[in-house]
């Protein structure tokens, strides 16, 4: 007897250990019975808040789905515009289970398939988006309309998934590497050309000012010269003025300073040498001064 009394308690046990389940903050539990979701009497999916529950041992089993926001960041995808012009896009979009029984029924509790098809009907309405702009409509300013519209069509199709779309972002838009380095290769040719075009305004400015300031130059020199030849002529005019005043108060003193002069000028060189006449008028004051000396 008490060996099945023990035996008894055991199994009890086991079945109050198998008829509890906790979920945790985060999640939420849907149970399955005999394959189906259970429902309620309104005929509502039963959906187990966070906390402490009871199930139906060994019939009764509980899938906990995740309940919080999440974010799918998939791959960049290629997309064409309505001038046919193709852009690299890189979306990303916030999700949650809005209906977990749907959401079990469409994709059997995996996120995994979830996302994948998420992200087939993201890119879908992008693409349909997309192909109604041009890249000017797209850059200039309707990226919020854009997305917008994309997070509607969307909603609309995930709705049977048991899905909420939250938030539908593009994160960045780029020009595939080939077309890219066209219009890379096409601004560089273009700035070159404003380049040359500002270098050659600029020589010509320069040749400009240079041709200016050598005019100016030119006639600062000249009236310099000018005024140095008339200052000249000024000051040989006076020496002039005062050589005749000092000449005509006495003659024979004048003409003795010259002959100095002459003779200093005439024998400055030691190895010049001078052949004139003894007579000659030129050493008429060394003659004179000879006589003198002789007498």
């Amino acid at each position: 007897m008490r060996n099945l009394l023990i035996v008894v308690a055991v199994i009890l046990a086991i079945l109050g250990y198998s008829s509890l389940f906790t979920v945790s903050e985060g999640e939420r539990a849907i149970v399955i019975r005999f394959g189906k979701i259970a429902q309620d009497e309104s005929g509502q999916a039963v959906v187990y808040q966070p906390g402490l529950h009871f199930k139906v041992p060994f019939i009764e089993q509980i899938r906990k789905l995740d309940a919080r926001v999440k974010t799918l960041d998939g791959q960049p995808d290629r997309f064409i515009t309505s001038e046919q012009k193709d852009l690299i896009v890189d979306a990303f979009v916030k999700w949650r289970i809005s209906d977990f029984s749907q959401f079990y029924l469409s994709t059997g509790g995996n996120e995994r398939q979830a996302e994948d098809l998420l992200m087939r009907r993201i890119n879908s309405g992008l693409r349909s988006e997309f192909g109604t702009r041009t890249i000017r409509d797209i850059v200039s300013g309707e990226r919020d309309e854009l997305m917008e519209q994309a997070l509607v069509q969307a909603g609309d199709g995930a709705s049977d998934l048991g899905v909420q779309i939250l938030d539908v972002r593009v994160k960045q838009i780029n020009l595939p590497t080939e077309v890219s380095q066209s219009i890379f290769a096409r601004m560089r040719a273009e700035r070159n050309a404003v380049a040359r075009e500002h270098r050659a305004e600029g020589r010509a400015e320069a040749e400009f000012i240079r041709a200016d300031i050598d005019a100016r130059v030119t006639v600062m020199l000249a009236d310099a010269q000018r005024q140095a030849r008339q200052i000249r002529g000024e000051g040989d005019a006076e020496a002039t003025r005062i050589y005749g005043e000092s000449y005509s108060q006495d003659p024979e003193f004048f003409a003795f300073l010259r002959s100095m002069e002459a003779y200093r000028a005439s024998f400055a060189g030691g190895d010049d040498v001078l052949v004139l006449s003894p007579d000659s008028e030129f050493f008429r004051y060394l003659s004179q001064m000879s006589g003198t000396n002789n007498d």
